[in-house]
Protein backbone atom coordinates (compact mmCIF):
# COMPACT_ATOMS: atom_id res chain seq x y z
CA UNK A 1 0.00 0.00 0.00
CA UNK A 2 1.27 3.51 -0.72
CA UNK A 3 -0.04 6.67 1.03
CA UNK A 4 -0.29 9.19 -2.15
CA UNK A 5 -1.32 12.50 -0.33
CA UNK A 6 -2.02 13.48 2.94
CA UNK A 7 -4.29 16.91 3.62
CA UNK A 8 -4.54 17.91 7.22
CA UNK A 9 -6.94 21.20 8.19
CA UNK A 10 -7.30 22.77 11.81
CA UNK A 11 -5.35 19.39 12.69
CA UNK A 12 -3.06 19.81 15.78
CA UNK A 13 -1.02 22.87 14.83
CA UNK A 14 -1.62 22.87 11.15
CA UNK A 15 -4.01 24.68 9.50
CA UNK A 16 -4.37 23.61 5.83
CA UNK A 17 -1.65 21.63 4.83
CA UNK A 18 -1.34 18.99 2.17
CA UNK A 19 1.09 16.58 1.36
CA UNK A 20 1.84 14.39 -1.80
CA UNK A 21 4.33 11.38 -0.84
CA UNK A 22 6.87 11.03 -4.42
CA UNK A 23 9.32 8.16 -2.65
CA UNK A 24 9.28 5.16 -0.36
CA UNK A 25 10.19 7.40 2.33
CA UNK A 26 10.00 10.17 2.98
CA UNK A 27 12.25 11.87 6.22
CA UNK A 28 10.66 15.02 7.71
CA UNK A 29 13.02 16.97 9.59
CA UNK A 30 12.90 19.37 12.02
CA UNK A 31 13.32 20.99 15.24
CA UNK A 32 11.07 19.87 18.70
CA UNK A 33 7.72 20.94 18.74
CA UNK A 34 7.27 21.74 15.06
CA UNK A 35 4.86 19.10 14.24
CA UNK A 36 6.32 16.49 12.71
CA UNK A 37 5.41 13.77 14.91
CA UNK A 38 1.14 15.53 14.68
CA UNK A 39 1.90 14.22 10.86
CA UNK A 40 2.72 10.64 11.71
CA UNK A 41 -0.29 10.90 14.29
CA UNK A 42 -2.77 11.88 11.81
CA UNK A 43 -1.69 8.84 9.63
CA UNK A 44 -2.03 6.20 12.70
CA UNK A 45 -5.65 8.06 13.35
CA UNK A 46 -6.38 6.68 10.09
CA UNK A 47 -5.67 3.59 10.50
CA UNK A 48 -6.64 2.34 14.25
CA UNK A 49 -8.67 5.45 14.97
CA UNK A 50 -6.49 5.76 18.37
CA UNK A 51 -3.69 7.95 18.85
CA UNK A 52 -0.58 6.42 21.23
CA UNK A 53 -0.09 9.79 22.44
CA UNK A 54 -4.01 9.32 24.38
CA UNK A 55 -5.17 12.85 23.46
CA UNK A 56 -8.87 13.33 24.01
CA UNK A 57 -10.23 14.56 20.50
CA UNK A 58 -10.52 17.78 21.62
CA UNK A 59 -6.80 18.40 21.90
CA UNK A 60 -6.45 17.18 18.62
CA UNK A 61 -7.98 20.29 17.40
CA UNK A 62 -6.10 23.56 16.76
CA UNK A 63 -6.63 26.24 19.29
CA UNK A 64 -9.71 28.39 18.85
CA UNK A 65 -11.35 25.69 15.88
CA UNK A 66 -14.36 23.76 16.23
CA UNK A 67 -12.88 20.75 14.27
CA UNK A 68 -10.52 19.12 12.55
CA UNK A 69 -9.87 17.03 9.07
CA UNK A 70 -7.93 14.24 7.96
CA UNK A 71 -7.99 13.48 4.24
CA UNK A 72 -5.81 10.42 2.65
CA UNK A 73 -5.12 9.33 -0.81
CA UNK A 74 -4.40 5.75 -0.56
CA UNK A 75 -3.39 3.02 -3.20
CA UNK A 76 -3.68 -0.58 -2.86
CA UNK A 77 -3.40 -3.24 -5.17
CA UNK A 78 -7.21 -3.16 -5.18
CA UNK A 79 -7.24 0.40 -6.03
CA UNK A 80 -7.58 4.11 -4.79
CA UNK A 81 -9.62 5.05 -1.57
CA UNK A 82 -9.79 8.51 -0.24
CA UNK A 83 -10.10 8.81 3.75
CA UNK A 84 -11.59 11.27 5.92
CA UNK A 85 -11.23 11.88 9.49
CA UNK A 86 -13.19 14.54 11.07
CA UNK A 87 -12.62 15.26 14.46
CA UNK A 88 -14.88 17.47 16.94
CA UNK A 89 -13.91 19.40 19.86
CA UNK A 90 -17.04 18.35 21.28
CA UNK A 91 -15.84 14.32 20.78
CA UNK A 92 -18.56 13.62 17.93
CA UNK A 93 -16.29 12.16 15.11
CA UNK A 94 -17.47 11.47 12.14
CA UNK A 95 -15.37 9.23 8.86
CA UNK A 96 -16.05 8.85 5.25
CA UNK A 97 -14.53 6.48 2.28
CA UNK A 98 -14.33 7.58 -1.48
CA UNK A 99 -16.56 10.73 -0.17
CA UNK A 100 -19.32 8.40 1.08
CA UNK A 101 -20.05 8.44 5.04
CA UNK A 102 -19.44 5.70 6.91
CA UNK A 103 -21.76 4.63 9.72
CA UNK A 104 -19.81 1.95 11.33
CA UNK A 105 -16.43 3.22 12.36
CA UNK A 106 -15.71 -0.71 12.68
CA UNK A 107 -15.98 -0.50 8.64
CA UNK A 108 -13.01 2.16 8.35
CA UNK A 109 -10.29 0.46 9.91
CA UNK A 110 -8.47 -1.93 7.36
CA UNK A 111 -8.46 0.28 5.33
CA UNK A 112 -4.99 1.95 5.86
CA UNK A 113 -2.38 0.06 8.01
CA UNK A 114 0.29 1.31 9.33
CA UNK A 115 3.19 0.60 12.48
CA UNK A 116 4.26 3.26 14.76
CA UNK A 117 7.22 3.27 16.58
CA UNK A 118 8.20 5.88 18.25
CA UNK A 119 10.29 6.73 22.07
CA UNK A 120 7.41 6.11 23.72
CA UNK A 121 6.95 2.68 22.80
CA UNK A 122 10.23 1.41 25.09
CA UNK A 123 7.82 1.79 28.02
CA UNK A 124 6.07 -1.16 26.35
CA UNK A 125 9.03 -3.38 28.69
CA UNK A 126 10.01 -0.62 31.27
CA UNK A 127 6.21 0.49 32.07
CA UNK A 128 2.87 -1.34 33.47
CA UNK A 129 0.59 -3.91 31.52
CA UNK A 130 -1.54 -1.37 30.69
CA UNK A 131 0.70 -0.26 27.83
CA UNK A 132 1.53 -3.99 26.75
CA UNK A 133 -2.38 -4.10 26.75
CA UNK A 134 -3.40 -0.63 24.87
CA UNK A 135 -0.14 -2.25 22.06
CA UNK A 136 -1.91 -5.45 21.75
CA UNK A 137 -5.29 -4.22 21.12
CA UNK A 138 -3.93 -1.40 18.62
CA UNK A 139 -1.92 -4.48 16.79
CA UNK A 140 -5.21 -6.53 16.80
CA UNK A 141 -7.14 -3.21 15.50
CA UNK A 142 -5.57 -3.66 12.49
CA UNK A 143 -5.60 -7.37 12.18
CA UNK A 144 -9.15 -7.98 12.73
CA UNK A 145 -10.93 -4.63 12.82
CA UNK A 146 -14.22 -6.29 14.10
CA UNK A 147 -12.26 -6.17 16.66
CA UNK A 148 -12.48 -2.87 17.88
CA UNK A 149 -16.45 -3.25 18.21
CA UNK A 150 -15.55 -6.33 20.95
CA UNK A 151 -13.75 -4.56 22.78
CA UNK A 152 -15.72 -1.67 22.50
CA UNK A 153 -18.77 -3.87 23.90
CA UNK A 154 -16.32 -5.54 26.82
CA UNK A 155 -15.30 -2.03 28.15
CA UNK A 156 -19.16 -0.70 28.09
CA UNK A 157 -20.01 -3.60 30.14
CA UNK A 158 -17.68 -3.18 32.56
CA UNK A 159 -18.03 0.66 32.97
CA UNK A 160 -21.54 -0.25 33.54
CA UNK A 161 -21.33 -3.05 36.05
CA UNK A 162 -18.31 -1.08 37.44
CA UNK A 163 -21.06 1.30 38.43
CA UNK A 164 -23.10 -1.15 40.15
CA UNK A 165 -20.55 -2.41 42.13
CA UNK A 166 -20.18 1.03 42.97
CA UNK A 167 -23.55 1.72 43.94
CA UNK A 168 -23.51 -1.47 45.96
CA UNK A 169 -20.50 -0.80 47.71
CA UNK A 170 -22.07 2.73 48.56
CA UNK A 171 -25.26 1.35 49.63
CA UNK A 172 -23.30 -1.56 51.88
CA UNK A 173 -21.35 1.62 53.72
CA UNK A 174 -24.66 3.87 54.19
CA UNK A 175 -26.89 0.43 55.19
CA UNK A 176 -24.74 -1.77 57.64
CA UNK A 177 -23.73 -0.79 61.16
CA UNK A 178 -20.37 -1.01 62.30
CA UNK A 179 -21.25 -4.38 64.29
CA UNK A 180 -22.27 -5.87 60.44
CA UNK A 181 -19.85 -3.91 58.20
CA UNK A 182 -18.11 -7.42 57.75
CA UNK A 183 -20.74 -9.86 56.66
CA UNK A 184 -23.20 -6.87 55.05
CA UNK A 185 -21.31 -7.48 51.18
CA UNK A 186 -22.26 -10.93 51.62
CA UNK A 187 -26.19 -10.11 52.33
CA UNK A 188 -26.04 -7.51 49.80
CA UNK A 189 -24.38 -9.76 47.17
CA UNK A 190 -27.29 -12.19 48.14
CA UNK A 191 -29.78 -9.31 47.33
CA UNK A 192 -28.25 -8.21 44.37
CA UNK A 193 -27.58 -11.25 43.17
CA UNK A 194 -30.14 -11.34 39.87
CA UNK A 195 -28.94 -8.17 38.50
CA UNK A 196 -24.91 -8.50 39.71
CA UNK A 197 -25.90 -12.16 37.38
CA UNK A 198 -26.67 -10.61 34.42
CA UNK A 199 -23.77 -8.31 34.08
CA UNK A 200 -21.41 -11.55 35.18
CA UNK A 201 -22.82 -13.43 32.34
CA UNK A 202 -22.12 -10.73 29.57
CA UNK A 203 -19.21 -9.67 31.14
CA UNK A 204 -17.79 -13.50 30.91
CA UNK A 205 -19.00 -13.24 27.09
CA UNK A 206 -17.76 -10.42 25.98
CA UNK A 207 -14.21 -10.57 27.65
CA UNK A 208 -14.18 -13.97 26.57
CA UNK A 209 -13.84 -13.13 22.57
CA UNK A 210 -10.86 -10.16 23.82
CA UNK A 211 -8.99 -12.99 25.53
CA UNK A 212 -9.36 -15.62 23.11
CA UNK A 213 -8.37 -13.18 20.19
CA UNK A 214 -5.85 -11.42 21.73
CA UNK A 215 -4.12 -15.30 23.05
CA UNK A 216 -4.23 -15.80 18.90
CA UNK A 217 -2.66 -12.73 18.11
CA UNK A 218 0.44 -13.31 21.18
CA UNK A 219 0.45 -16.84 19.55
CA UNK A 220 1.21 -15.40 15.90
CA UNK A 221 2.81 -12.79 16.98
CA UNK A 222 5.27 -14.71 19.41
CA UNK A 223 7.25 -16.64 17.16
CA UNK A 224 8.04 -13.69 14.73
CA UNK A 225 9.13 -11.29 17.20
CA UNK A 226 11.56 -14.05 18.78
CA UNK A 227 13.27 -14.80 15.68
CA UNK A 228 14.13 -11.11 14.92
CA UNK A 229 15.11 -10.78 18.46
CA UNK A 230 17.81 -13.51 17.84
CA UNK A 231 18.53 -12.33 14.52
CA UNK A 232 19.30 -8.41 15.94
CA UNK A 233 21.05 -10.09 18.84
CA UNK A 234 23.66 -12.50 17.49
CA UNK A 235 21.24 -15.61 19.13
CA UNK A 236 22.82 -14.29 22.21
CA UNK A 237 19.63 -13.94 23.61
CA UNK A 238 16.19 -15.37 23.65
CA UNK A 239 12.86 -13.59 23.70
CA UNK A 240 10.11 -15.18 24.83
CA UNK A 241 6.26 -13.32 24.45
CA UNK A 242 3.63 -15.32 26.50
CA UNK A 243 -0.06 -14.03 27.40
CA UNK A 244 -0.73 -14.11 30.63
CA UNK A 245 -4.82 -13.37 30.61
CA UNK A 246 -6.30 -12.51 34.40
CA UNK A 247 -8.77 -15.57 33.65
CA UNK A 248 -7.29 -18.94 33.06
CA UNK A 249 -6.88 -19.68 29.12
CA UNK A 250 -6.59 -23.54 29.53
CA UNK A 251 -9.02 -24.63 26.97
CA UNK A 252 -9.70 -21.81 24.13
CA UNK A 253 -13.66 -23.13 23.48
CA UNK A 254 -15.38 -20.17 24.25
CA UNK A 255 -17.40 -22.10 26.88
CA UNK A 256 -14.80 -23.74 28.63
CA UNK A 257 -13.27 -19.43 28.85
CA UNK A 258 -16.56 -18.29 29.59
CA UNK A 259 -17.13 -21.07 32.42
CA UNK A 260 -13.87 -20.11 34.07
CA UNK A 261 -14.60 -16.42 34.12
CA UNK A 262 -17.86 -16.79 36.15
CA UNK A 263 -16.26 -19.15 38.03
CA UNK A 264 -13.41 -16.61 39.16
CA UNK A 265 -15.99 -14.36 39.45
CA UNK A 266 -17.72 -16.31 41.95
CA UNK A 267 -14.36 -16.18 43.53
CA UNK A 268 -13.85 -12.70 44.09
CA UNK A 269 -17.50 -11.36 44.61
CA UNK A 270 -17.24 -10.27 48.16
CA UNK A 271 -13.62 -8.77 47.40
CA UNK A 272 -15.40 -6.84 44.09
CA UNK A 273 -18.84 -5.34 46.36
CA UNK A 274 -15.85 -3.97 48.73
CA UNK A 275 -13.79 -2.34 46.38
CA UNK A 276 -16.71 -1.81 44.02
CA UNK A 277 -15.00 -2.13 40.85
CA UNK A 278 -14.27 -5.44 38.76
CA UNK A 279 -11.59 -7.57 39.58
CA UNK A 280 -11.65 -9.89 36.81
CA UNK A 281 -11.30 -9.43 33.27
CA UNK A 282 -9.16 -8.74 30.31
CA UNK A 283 -8.58 -5.29 31.49
CA UNK A 284 -5.97 -6.95 33.92
CA UNK A 285 -4.05 -9.00 31.45
CA UNK A 286 -0.45 -9.34 31.25
CA UNK A 287 1.88 -9.90 28.19
CA UNK A 288 5.34 -11.40 29.86
CA UNK A 289 8.15 -10.84 28.17
CA UNK A 290 11.38 -12.45 29.29
CA UNK A 291 14.78 -12.51 27.78
CA UNK A 292 17.07 -15.47 28.86
CA UNK A 293 13.98 -16.57 30.46
CA UNK A 294 14.25 -13.30 33.05
CA UNK A 295 11.55 -10.75 33.23
CA UNK A 296 12.41 -8.18 30.45
CA UNK A 297 11.72 -5.37 32.70
CA UNK A 298 14.65 -6.54 35.33
CA UNK A 299 16.55 -7.12 32.97
CA UNK A 300 19.87 -5.93 31.42
CA UNK A 301 21.10 -2.66 29.76
CA UNK A 302 18.36 -0.16 27.92
CA UNK A 303 20.01 -1.01 24.66
CA UNK A 304 19.07 -4.29 25.24
CA UNK A 305 15.50 -3.43 26.12
CA UNK A 306 15.43 -1.34 23.01
CA UNK A 307 16.02 -4.26 21.14
CA UNK A 308 13.23 -6.14 22.22
CA UNK A 309 11.17 -3.62 21.18
CA UNK A 310 12.96 -3.40 17.65
CA UNK A 311 11.97 -6.89 17.20
CA UNK A 312 8.02 -6.26 18.33
CA UNK A 313 7.75 -3.86 15.83
CA UNK A 314 9.31 -5.42 13.06
CA UNK A 315 7.22 -8.62 13.79
CA UNK A 316 4.40 -6.42 13.92
CA UNK A 317 4.88 -5.09 10.20
CA UNK A 318 5.78 -8.72 9.23
CA UNK A 319 2.31 -10.39 10.50
CA UNK A 320 0.37 -7.56 9.81
CA UNK A 321 1.75 -8.02 5.76
CA UNK A 322 1.06 -11.96 6.18
CA UNK A 323 -2.58 -10.96 7.58
CA UNK A 324 -3.79 -8.05 4.95
CA UNK A 325 -1.69 -9.36 2.04
CA UNK A 326 0.55 -6.31 1.68
CA UNK A 327 3.16 -4.19 3.60
CA UNK A 328 1.89 -1.80 5.73
CA UNK A 329 3.23 1.89 6.27
CA UNK A 330 5.82 2.38 9.33
CA UNK A 331 5.57 5.37 11.46
CA UNK A 332 9.25 5.99 12.60
CA UNK A 333 8.86 8.86 14.99
CA UNK A 334 12.31 10.11 16.42
CA UNK A 335 13.33 6.90 17.02
CA UNK A 336 16.76 6.86 15.70
CA UNK A 337 18.23 9.01 18.16
CA UNK A 338 16.95 6.30 20.81
CA UNK A 339 18.98 3.60 18.78
CA UNK A 340 22.79 3.18 19.17
CA UNK A 341 24.31 3.11 15.24
CA UNK A 342 24.03 -1.23 15.61
CA UNK A 343 20.50 -0.96 15.99
CA UNK A 344 19.91 1.88 13.45
CA UNK A 345 21.06 -0.21 10.72
CA UNK A 346 19.20 -2.97 11.54
CA UNK A 347 16.24 -1.21 11.61
CA UNK A 348 17.03 0.84 8.01
CA UNK A 349 18.13 -2.75 6.67
CA UNK A 350 15.18 -4.60 7.44
CA UNK A 351 12.93 -1.51 5.70
CA UNK A 352 15.05 -0.96 2.35
CA UNK A 353 12.15 -0.08 0.12
CA UNK A 354 9.80 -2.83 1.15
CA UNK A 355 7.83 -0.86 3.46
CA UNK A 356 6.79 3.03 2.60
CA UNK A 357 8.16 5.02 5.35
CA UNK A 358 7.59 8.23 6.98
CA UNK A 359 10.56 9.32 9.47
CA UNK A 360 11.19 12.31 11.67
CA UNK A 361 14.31 13.50 12.91
CA UNK A 362 16.18 16.47 14.02
CA UNK A 363 18.84 16.62 12.23
CA UNK A 364 19.71 13.86 8.76
CA UNK A 365 23.18 12.80 10.67
CA UNK A 366 21.51 8.97 11.16
CA UNK A 367 21.52 8.27 7.21
CA UNK A 368 23.26 6.96 5.50
CA UNK A 369 24.22 9.30 1.27
CA UNK A 370 22.06 6.08 -0.15
CA UNK A 371 19.34 6.58 2.26
CA UNK A 372 19.43 10.45 1.96
CA UNK A 373 19.22 10.36 -2.08
CA UNK A 374 16.73 7.82 -2.70
CA UNK A 375 14.29 9.65 0.33
CA UNK A 376 11.67 12.50 0.01
CA UNK A 377 13.15 14.64 2.38
CA UNK A 378 10.60 17.54 3.78
CA UNK A 379 11.09 20.23 6.20
CA UNK A 380 8.77 20.78 9.18
CA UNK A 381 8.49 24.67 11.24
CA UNK A 382 5.72 25.62 13.15
CA UNK A 383 3.18 23.52 11.25
CA UNK A 384 4.01 24.60 7.60
CA UNK A 385 5.81 21.55 5.39
CA UNK A 386 8.26 22.56 2.84
CA UNK A 387 10.56 20.49 0.59
CA UNK A 388 14.35 20.49 0.57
Amino acid sequence: MYLKTLHLRQFRNYQDQKVEFCAAKTILVGNNAQGKSNLLEAVELLATLRSHRMARDRDLVREGETAAQINANLERQTGTSELTLTLRRNGRRSVALNGESVRRQMDFLGVINAVQFSSLDLELVRGGPEGRRDWLDTLLIQLEPVYAHILHQYNQVLRQRNAFLKKTQSSTLNNASPLKLEDSPTRLATQHSTELALWDAQLATTGTRVIRRRDRAIQRLAPIATAWHASISGSTEILQIKYAPNVPLEDSHPEEVQQAFLAKIQQRAIAEIHQGTTLVGPHRDEVELTINQTPARQYGSQGQQRTLVLALKLAELQLIEEVVKEPPLLLLDDVLAELDPSRQNQLLDAIQDRFQTLITTTHLGSFDSQWLNSSQILFVKAGEISPK
